[in-house]
């Protein structure tokens, strides 16, 4: 998906330590061809999942739930005849473009139809799949490993239902986590560079440590992050916390190869670049999201300036087509500031994020009673994001190892975790009085089925230790881990019919309700 295989065993280290490490012949992931066919029958069984009966559930033949909102104005971008969505029958189009754009490529294809307007959204979400097996394959050097966390991501019932409807929020996860594997392939790519002026002796020619070239990985985490921003506004948290975590690499690099000065090295010759591409660029993404807008005349809120907005003022300087934009982006901030429980907006399947690592307050998308028969009895149809409890109900624990793992044995592979999950999670409790919902939480799934994999590895010993194993551990491990994957399919299977819609009894609805907070 990136990077080489040739580079995954080298310059690798738990520590600091420089140099090779050499291939493990259980866990190690210099197996280029074994690593391909496996992505490639993973990823072929996500693919049956998340296309398989995508036409249902639907409101009548009609779109469901927030459904509403995008496939019509998907429509539009795609029928309109500009690639934006300039009908004011919409009211205000909360939104930036982006996400709308691949849900009317769908639309472009099939029509006005469920197959249509979810098309883009299972697609994006099996290539997820394969994202997160290189990604996690890279970060734990293990084939193995990365295989896990691709069967977590097909069993996850959050990233799953993401996948089947014609929402945003699967399109930005899908940008976030490609823009973390941009940024884990740049890490590895600028330890390769080092390793090489430090086997050549070069590597006190400055107390700054080396320059390290154009970097073209951050460039696309950067350009991936601004599409993730052009998708969704919430693609700016992971900007911030991913700028964070793209120093602490350089800093920890050039320690690691040994360079006198590495907070100071990483200062001069990484921040700044690091700044514009991972500070700038995203921006002019977004900005760039907006081309139709400002092409076209007869975008909304196109020429404000002189009639909503003043000639003269502090911005008079500003281009009026860019103080237009926003006159427009300030009205939809107004609109969300407003939703909140305090001005007395509430929804019966709201939830507040200490609620959302373990799932507590799923949501309703769909719901149809009958007329299906079920063993003589009604039926209902019902359509629910819900985490796999078998996964979502161990957050608390995997972040806690996963913070013991990075902040005592200095893992950085849970650094990679822990922060990309802080960036999805943290920012949200800023306004705890804004309305909030389970599907805010969908960033969340890709870090903590990486996480989950990366404890599994642990169990097994594929860093390198299962060699310090007895007989009696290395088996343990293995049944445990076992165990535990099994449980996992199993769990998602038992989902299935409540993540898909099928029809069930009132009983089995019963059966499948777990706690109350769910109902």
């Amino acid at each position: 998906m990136y990077g080489s295989d040739d580079d995954l065993g080298a310059t690798e280290d738990l520590g600091d330590a420089p140099g090779p490490r050499v291939p493990d012949p259980v866990f190690g992931a210099s197996d280029t061809r074994r690593g391909w066919i496996v992505a490639a029958v993973l990823t072929a069984i996500a693919a049956v999942t998340r296309f398989w009966g995508l036409n249902v559930p639907t409101d009548g033949g009609t779109p469901v739930f927030d459904e509403k909102h995008y496939v019509p104005q998907a429509w539009q971008v795609l029928t309109g005849g500009n690639w934006i969505e300039d009908n004011p029958a919409y009211g205000l189009v909360v939104h930036p473009p982006v996400g709308k754009w691949l849900i009317a490529v769908g639309e472009g294809l099939f029509g006005y139809t469920p197959l249509g307007w979810r098309f883009a959204s299972a697609v994006v979400g099996t290539i997820m799949v394969l994202i997160v097996f290189r990604l996690t394959r890279r970060l734990s050097r293990s084939t193995l490993i990365g295989a896990v966390a691709a069967v977590f991501m097909i069993c996850d019932g959050v990233t799953f239902v993401s996948s089947r409807v014609g929402m945003l929020d699967i399109f930005q996860i899908f940008f976030v986590l490609g823009g973390l594997a941009a940024l884990v392939a740049d890490r590895d790519q600028m330890r390769s560079r080092l390793h090489r002026v430090w086997t050549e002796g070069r590597i006190g020619d400055s107390p700054f440590g080396p320059r390290l070239g154009f970097r073209w990985w951050r460039f696309g985490a950067a350009v991936l992050l601004g599409l993730g921003c052009a998708t969704k506004w919430s693609g700016i948290y992971f900007v911030f916390f991913f700028l964070l975590l793209a120093i602490g690499f350089d800093i920890a690099n050039r320690k690691a190869y040994h360079v006198q000065r590495p907070w100071m090295g990483t200062l001069r010759r990484d921040v700044i670049p690091s700044g514009f591409s991972l500070g700038v660029v995203p921006i002019l993404v977004y900005l760039g999201s907006f081309a139709p807008w400002f092409a076209s005349e007869t975008s909304v809120y196109r020429y404000e300036v002189g009639r909503s907005i003043g000639y003269d003022g502090p911005f008079s300087w500003v281009p009026g087509a860019l103080r237009s934009l926003w006159y427009y982006e300030a009205g939809i901030l107004k609109f969300h500031e407003g939703l909140t429980n305090s001005a007395g907006n509430h929804h019966p399947w709201e939830s507040k994020p200490w609620t959302w690592p373990m799932g507590l307050r799923p949501m309703l998308y769909a719901v149809q009673n009958g007329p299906d028969k079920c063993g003589g009895g009604e039926c209902i149809r019902v359509q629910m994001l819900i985490g796999t409890p078998a996964m979502w109900w161990l957050a608390f624990p995997m972040l806690l190892w996963g913070l013991w793992q990075f902040l005592l044995r200095r893992d950085w592979r849970y650094a990679v975790v822990i922060v990309a999950y802080a960036a999805s999670f943290l920012p949200w409790f800023l306004n705890l009085d804004r309305q909030m919902y389970f599907f805010y939480a969908a960033a969340m799934a890709p870090f903590l089925i990486m996480g989950l994999a990366l404890c599994v590895g642990d169990l097994l010993g594929a860093d390198g230790r299962w060699r310090e194993f007895g007989r009696e551990r290395r088996m343990l491990g293995v049944v445990l881990a076992s165990v535990y994957i099994g449980l996992v399919i199993t769990n998602f299977i038992w989902l299935w019919p409540i993540l898909t819609g099928q029809p069930i009894s009132l009983h089995m609805w019963n059966l499948q309700m777990w706690l109350p907070s769910w109902r």
